[in-house]
């Protein structure tokens, strides 16, 4: 049996798979994100590591003396600064940290030469500009470092001891060339960070270090078992669906919502609305990351006062439809397609007569269109799609899959149970164990659903149109807020 760890932002799961690849056990423990500073995010480390025990003790309770290999998975961007005797300095700055605004304009002026290779917007958040953050603002910290590790990459330095990262995590730090496929040692010595903190780059299947003999005893695992390098969890989530050859495209809905392309080549340009990343085999894809998914939806639900149930009601059922109604669902800033940290939620066109349920049906256009927004960018840079993998927790209501058909026009096809993270980082377990040697000798799950294909709309061009052009006018117009 093969064990994947996906050490995601507020939870870590663990799920067991057998060699035929059946899932046979799962479990999660959920941790805190703190904030000790508005728009700080942290996690202290150790959290990390005891809800990791817990998970892996209930998924695998009777069956440690079955597991021969680990794969991990994690939360992308974060960084771990880790002292000379390999403690941690501070509690983990996590991607969705907005605090190292000023070091982004540092990043932008430097030479387009050392700026183009990283492919990736200079957005807070990632591991370079929180180093440089600790730099400027904890220098004690920041002369201590011994060793900077993304989250997952920190964690199997846990179990077994071993320093390494992977393409996929060091490739959203942005301190990568992703075109010479390693580190960017100019870019990192022009920001002052000493390169010797950053880990060796190995591939991702490649056996990174074995579970010691202390760790093993405290998840009640064997020691020795591999434990594979791992994906970023993005990367992991591909993975985990099979869609790791050019060509496969997935959207992905949860708390964010994402548009991942596979391709065989990236052509890096220096401020792009998209990520370019490396996955499985330093393979290559294309990521628009979008941050208003499932958390706008709650905040939404909170605003009106409604459940779930009566959200979907109102959207659905009612036969009111929006009346009119726009929403613009970017209560958390946007990335894709805008880059705008400042964009605000907006329900515009509303009138004395307009009820609930429309500005309810509303919400569900609203994020349905920034979604199309992003796919229409994305296009114009090259990326198409035969079809869409449908993916993530916040994509299972029929209804809500056939308005997001019918607004993207693509096809999709609802991929919910197919794969996860978590599975992806189970995969790695089996190949890190020599059970699976290449990701072709994998047995995917396919998705069964059938396709949604997208019906014409009366109208679409129009209201997308006037989608947009509600953001351009309050991006210009001198008012911050509406």
């Amino acid at each position: 049996m093969f064990l994947g760890i996906d050490l995601g932002t507020g939870s870590v799961k663990a799920l067991l798979i057998d060699g035929s690849g059946r899932a046979v056990a799962e479990a999660s423990r959920t941790y805190a994100v703190r904030s000790p500073v508005p728009g700080y995010a942290e996690t202290a480390v150790e959290a990390w590591w005891t809800a990791t025990v817990a998970a892996v003790r209930e998924c695998c309770a009777g069956r440690g003396d079955d597991v021969q290999g680990i794969g991990l998975s994690g939360q992308a961007h974060g960084v771990v600064v880790l002292d000379k005797n390999d403690q941690p300095l501070r509690p983990a700055i996590l991607w969705a940290d907005q605090r190292a605004t000023a070091q982004m304009e540092e990043i932008l002026a430097l030479p387009a030469a050392i700026r183009l290779p990283l492919a990736n917007p200079v957005v807070t958040g990632m591991a370079g500009l929180s180093l440089m953050w600790l730099r400027d603002n904890e220098p004690a910290t920041f002369a201590a470092i011994r060793r900077a590790l993304s989250p997952k990459d920190w964690l199997r330095f846990v179990m077994t001891g071993e320093v390494a990262t992977e393409p996929s995590d060091a490739s959203m730090t942005l301190l990568y060339d992703i075109v010479e496929d390693q580190w960017s040692t100019e870019l990192i010595r022009k920001v002052g960070i000493d390169p010797d903190i950053l880990s060796p780059i190995v591939e991702s299947s490649s056996v990174a270090g074995r579970l010691t003999n202390v760790r093993a005893e405290e998840l009640g695992l064997r020691p020795g078992i591999p434990v594979a390098a791992g994906l970023s969890d993005t990367a992991a989530c591909l993975f985990g669906m099979g869609q790791i050859n050019p060509g496969a495209t997935i959207l992905q809905i949860g708390s964010g919502i994402q548009i991942m392309a596979v391709t065989d080549r990236i052509e890096p340009k220096l401020q792009p609305f998209y990520n370019s990343y490396r996955g499985i085999g330093r393979s290559l894809y294309v990521m628009a990351a979008m941050q208003n998914g499932g958390t706008v939806f709650e905040w939404a639900r909170g605003v009106l006062g409604a459940t779930w149930p009566e959200m979907y009601e109102g959207a659905f059922e009612s036969g009111e439809g929006h009346g009119g109604v726009t929403f613009l669902p970017y209560a958390a800033g946007e990335r894709a397609p805008l880059l705008d940290p400042d964009a605000t939620a907006v329900w515009a066109n509303m009138r004395l007569g307009c009820s609930r349920n429309q500005i309810i049906r509303s919400v569900f256009d609203g994020v349905a269109m920034a979604i199309r927004d992003s796919w229409d960018a994305l296009k114009r840079e090259g990326i198409t799609a035969p079809h869409m993998l449908l993916a993530g927790g916040g994509s299972g209501d029929p209804r809500w899959r056939r308005l997001l058909a019918d607004t993207i026009q693509v096809p999709l096809k609802p991929a919910l149970d197919a794969g996860s993270a978590t599975l992806g980082a189970a995969y790695l377990g089996g190949m890190a164990a020599g059970h699976w040697t290449q990701p072709a000798d994998i047995p995917f799950a396919a998705a069964t659903d059938p396709m949604i294909l997208p019906r014409p709309v009366d109208g679409l061009d129009e209201d997308l149109a006037h989608f947009r052009g509600i953001y351009r006018g309050l991006k210009q117009s001198s008012r911050p807020t509406i």
